[in-house]
C-alpha cells in the first residue's frame, strides 16, 4: 500500500516535475532534450539484442558513472557474451558514459519512478540483472524489477546518518525495497550497519570497500598542448578548487585574496561542477578584481593572471595533475562534498570544508592519515593555505599518505565482482 500511495503521488506530481525540467533547461539546455526517455516511451532500442543477457548499470550523474567505470571495463572483459545498459538522470552524466565508453555500451535516461514509466523500461530492456550505484534507490523501480525476476544489487553502497534518518521516517516504504534487494556491497562498516538497520537482509550484505579509491590517473599522462603546458611551465603554486557548488565560489575566492596577500605568485585554477554555472563563475571573479583566464577559450595563462576558470568538461584529472593543492568542493555549503580521492591519487594534499556526508568514511579515513584537512569556514582555508604553500616538505608528506592510502584499498573492485559473479554466470 506505501508503494501504491508513493506511486499516484509522483504520478500527480508529474507536471511539476516537467516544469522543474524546462526551468533546469533555461541554464542547461540538455534537461530539455531526450524528454521521452523520461517516461520510457522512446522505441525499443536497434542495438538491443536479445539473444544476450542484459547487465543494466544505474548511475545517477558524473560522480557515479565514473566510479562505475572500472566495473563496467571488467564486466565487458569477463562477459563478453553479455551487452551492458547504463542509464544516468542527469545530462552531463550522460555526457560522460558517452565519453567513458562510446557506442560499446547501450545507454538513456532512467525514466522517472512512476509505476507506468518503470513497467515499461523493465520490459522494454529485458535486463538480467540491475546494478544500482551507490544510494540509487526507487520503490518502484525496485518492486517491477522484482516481477521481472530481475536481481538488484546496491554496489558501492553507502548511507549516511542524514540519510538514514530520511529511510526511518518513511520505513513503511523503504524497508520493503531494500528487502528485496539481492546483494548490498557496502563501502563500509558503517555503511553496512545503518543499511542494515533500515531493513536490508543482514545475510545480503557485504563490506567491499569503495570503488572511487580506483582513480585511473593514468589517463591524464597525455595533457593537451598549449593550456596546459602554459600552466605548467609557469612554475608557480597551483590551488585546485574542484568541483565547486553555488554559494561556494565566493568563499573560495574571498580565501584565495588573502593568500595572495602573502603569495601572490599563487594561482588559482577553479573548477566549478556544474557547466551552466561557467558564465556566472566567471563574471563573479570578474566582480572581485581577480584577472582571469578561461580553458573554454583556449587562453594561456599570463603572469597577470591568478584565477583560471577550468569550465570544460572531462579533464579533470589533468587539471589535478598540475595542481600542488587542492580544495574539494561541495564542502564549504551544505552539499557534503565532492570525490577527495581523486587527488589524494595523484598525491595531493587536499582540504575540505565540515560538509563531508558523501565521503564522510573516506575524509575520516584520510584525515587519520594526515593526508586531508578539515576547515571551518573561509578564513580557515586562507590560513591553512598560507601556512602550507611554503612548506614543501609538509606538502609532500601529505600528498605521500594519501597516495599510498588510495594504493592500499584496490581491493573492492575484485571482491563486488566476486560477489557478482553467481548472477551472472547463469544467465
Amino acid at each position: 500500500m506505501p508503494r501504491v500511495l508513493y506511486s499516484i503521488l509522483f504520478t500527480l506530481l508529474t507536471p511539476f516535475v516537467l516544469i522543474r525540467l524546462l526551468v533546469r533547461s533555461i541554464k542547461a539546455p540538455g534537461y530539455r532534450l531526450r524528454i521521452a526517455e523520461r517516461f520510457a516511451l522512446q522505441r525499443r532500442p536497434a542495438k538491443r539484442d536479445f539473444s544476450k543477457p542484459l547487465l543494466w548499470i544505474h548511475a545517477v550523474s558524473v560522480g557515479e558513472t565514473v566510479a562505475a567505470a572500472p566495473l563496467v571495463h571488467e564486466l565487458r572483459r569477463d562477459y563478453p557474451d553479455h551487452q551492458i545498459l547504463i542509464t544516468c538522470m542527469t545530462p552531463t552524466g550522460s555526457e560522460r558514459v558517452k565519453a567513458l565508453f562510446g557506442d560499446t555500451v547501450l545507454h538513456a535516461y532512467l525514466p522517472y519512478d512512476t509505476a507506468w514509466a518503470m513497467k515499461r523500461f523493465v520490459k522494454k530492456y529485458e535486463p538480467a540483472v540491475l546494478i544500482l550505484m551507490e544510494t540509487e534507490l526507487w520503490p518502484n523501480l525496485i518492486h517491477y524489477c522484482g516481477r521481472a525476476n530481475v536481481p538488484v544489487v546496491l554496489a558501492n553502497a553507502r548511507l549516511s546518518a542524514r540519510s538514514a534518518r530520511g529511510y526511518s521516517r518513511f520505513g513503511a516504504l523503504t524497508r520493503p525495497m531494500l528487502q528485496q534487494l539481492e546483494l548490498v556491497a557496502a563501502q563500509s562498516q558503517d555503511d553496512a550497519h545503518r543499511l542494515i538497520c533500515a531493513g536490508a537482509n543482514p545475510d545480503d550484505v557485504r563490506v567491499t570497500g569503495s570503488l572511487k579509491f580506483i582513480v585511473d590517473v593514468d589517463k591524464s599522462a597525455q595533457l593537451p598542448a598549449g593550456v596546459f603546458d602554459a600552466i605548467d611551465a609557469s612554475d608557480r603554486v597551483v590551488i585546485i578548487a574542484s568541483s565547486t557548488r553555488e554559494g561556494e565560489e565566493e568563499k573560495v575566492l574571498t580565501a584565495f585574496k588573502q593568500v595572495l596577500e602573502r603569495h601572490p605568485q599563487t594561482v588559482l585554477l577553479l573548477v566549478p561542477r556544474h557547466p551552466e554555472r561557467f558564465d556566472a563563475v566567471a563574471t563573479l571573479v570578474d566582480r572581485m578584481g581577480l584577472k582571469l583566464g578561461r580553458r573554454s577559450k583556449n587562453d594561456l595563462l599570463t603572469a597577470e593572471m591568478n584565477v583560471y576558470l577550468g569550465d570544460s568538461m572531462g579533464e579533470m584529472m589533468s587539471y589535478y595533475r598540475l595542481a600542488s593543492i587542492a580544495f574539494v568542493g561541495g564542502s564549504l555549503v551544505n552539499t557534503g562534498c565532492q570525490n577527495v580521492l581523486e587527488p589524494a591519487a595523484f598525491g595531493i594534499p587536499v582540504v575540505t570544508g565540515p560538509s563531508q556526508f558523501n565521503f564522510a568514511t573516506i575524509c575520516r579515513q584520510l584525515e587519520a592519515e594526515a593526508a586531508l584537512r578539515t576547515v571551518a569556514d573561509e578564513k580557515e582555508l586562507a590560513d591553512f593555505l598560507i601556512d602550507l604553500i611554503p612548506d614543501w616538505a609538509r606538502q609532500a608528506e601529505m600528498g605521500r599518505r594519501g597516495k599510498a592510502l588510495v594504493e592500499d584499498n584496490q581491493d573492492s573492485l575484485p571482491a563486488l565482482l566476486s560477489l557478482l559473479e553467481p548472477l551472472l554466470v547463469v544467465r
